[in-house]
């Protein structure tokens, strides 16, 4: 008869407890295959358990398979393979612990202090007390209040008069470059800036596409080089490139329209922190001036809101929008509903651009402090500085004969974090060496003068030549 301790339990309900021990006999081998079981009442009566106890035990092993019954004849032991004995896991290596950073000008990051999060929370809430559009079903290209608020945002602030329907919002950017690698399909060969924004390359590749690293000029990506390159789609970004900041004018632009028309091809227009242009007029979008459908316009709201809210969207051409319903459409917007309601809500309030208003005036007075910081430092003269009065970062060029390695490693033993041109290059170049990519964003105003302290140690002692000459991508 079948003997278990039902008092070590522990809070396991009776059933779930007498279901576990009866498995792991059968698992062990205790009880062998078309071994008959003691019947309900009997297994009751011998352990003082109710028969409904037994009996949802007994009907739980049923339902797995490792119980069989033969009418009139009662259960019996299916034939199962005898688990292993148990053994320690094997050990899981913990991820190494991030380092804390006395300064860190990789940081990529808005200053999340100043977001309205009373209004967003105020937006959350009232989504939710209307349950009935919450709970409604998610159209696959996203939330159809979501694509008009987006919609009509570009046509106020960028010109672009783009229809809802053109729009497909998903989880962030990376997952927009997933959708396009299968919209444009195995045979697209992707053009892209050199040096660039390396996840852009990482997800096309891993996607099985074909990437094929164009150089940069001063106005952009290289026109002689994307014709040479046999590509058929072109991933840039005209408004502002990063990380070297590069504004593309409008004859470059024009030029990049023939080259689409003339090869067939595919321009998509990623729109990276466009937003923050301290000086001048907004630039008109790529798309905005596309007369024969061959822009696909891409943005987020990582810059504008939060890295951490993995929202993005992107504006296909007609012919692509039918190509893209008729092969992606079984796919279900990525995008939680509740983030899209308030969302759409935050924009047709009004409230994004207030608070869009509100950073720029705070990017540009911390840009100014940023700036005046290390052209008054101590290493001065040893620097020059390429920037074009708009987006979160800049270049910084030093003057040194020190190897990118052997910097980063110095500046690595004082706590600082440098980020380098070279390290966003596929192809290497002589021109991209001692040259920092500086991100701003995250640079406390209040700290500046200790931040040039750190970077004063950093390039100090360290061997170095005759001033540099403007920085390959300067405004200049």
């Amino acid at each position: 008869m079948l003997t278990y301790a039902v008092e070590d339990r522990g809070s396991l309900p009776l059933y779930e407890y007498l279901y576990r021990c009866i498995r792991q006999d059968i698992l062990r081998g205790v009880l062998t295959a078309n071994q008959r079981l003691p019947s309900k009442r009997q297994l009751a009566d011998h352990l003082r358990l109710s028969v409904i106890t037994v009996e949802n035990a007994y009907a739980q092993l049923e339902a797995e398979g490792y119980l069989y019954t033969l009418p009139r004849r009662g259960f019996f032991v299916s034939r199962v393979e005898q688990a292993p004995a148990a053994s320690s896991p094997a050990p899981v290596p913990t991820p190494p612990e991030a380092r804390t950073w006395r300064l860190d000008l990789t940081r990529n990051q808005v200053d999340g202090s100043k977001f309205p999060v009373s209004t967003w929370a105020r937006l959350t809430r009232q989504v939710l007390s209307e349950g009935d559009a919450f709970f409604a079903p998610m159209p696959h290209q996203g939330l159809l209040l979501l694509r008009q608020a987006i919609a009509q945002d570009l046509r106020d602030f960028k010109g672009m008069a783009v229809s809802p329907e053109q729009i497909v919002v998903g989880a962030g950017a990376e997952y927009l470059y997933l959708l396009l690698a299968q919209l444009l399909g195995a045979q697209a060969v992707f053009a892209l800036e050199d040096p660039g924004y390396p996840k852009i390359r990482q997800v096309y590749a891993k996607c099985g596409a074909v990437c094929r690293p164009v150089p940069m000029d001063r106005q952009g990506i290289s026109l002689s080089a994307l014709n040479a390159s046999g590509a058929t789609a072109a991933h840039i970004s005209p408004a502002h490139h990063y990380p070297t900041g590069i504004v593309t004018p409008i004859a470059r632009r024009q030029a990049l329209l023939r080259w689409a028309e003339e090869r067939n091809g595919i321009i998509i227009e990623d729109d990276y922190d466009s937003e923050f242009r301290f000086a001048g007029r907004p630039l008109p979008t790529l798309q905005s001036i596309d007369t024969g459908g061959r822009v696909i316009y891409m943005n987020t709201f990582s810059q504008t809101i939060s890295r951490s809210m993995r929202i993005g969207f992107m504006v296909l051409p007609p012919h692509l929008l039918e190509q893209y319903r008729r092969e992606l459409d079984f796919y279900a917007c990525t995008v939680p509903a509740l983030e899209q309601h308030v969302l759409s809500r935050f924009l047709s309030g009004g409230y994004f651009e207030q608070h869009l208003s509100r950073m720029r005036k705070e990017y540009r007075a911390r840009r100014g402090a940023v700036l005046d910081a290390f052209r008054t430092s101590p290493f001065a003269r040893r620097v020059t500085i390429s920037e074009q009065g708009s987006g979160l970062h800049f270049l910084l060029r030093l003057s040194t004969t020190l190897s990118d390695e052997d910097l980063r490693r110095r500046a690595e033993g004082h706590g600082v974090r440098l980020g380098f041109l070279s390290s966003y290059a596929a192809l290497p170049h002589p021109e991209y060496a001692h040259t920092l990519v500086v991100n701003y964003a995250a640079l406390d105003p209040s700290q500046l003068a200790q931040a040039m302290a750190l970077l004063a140690d950093v390039f100090a002692e360290t061997e170095s030549t005759p001033p540099p000459d403007s920085a390959s991508f300067s405004a200049k």
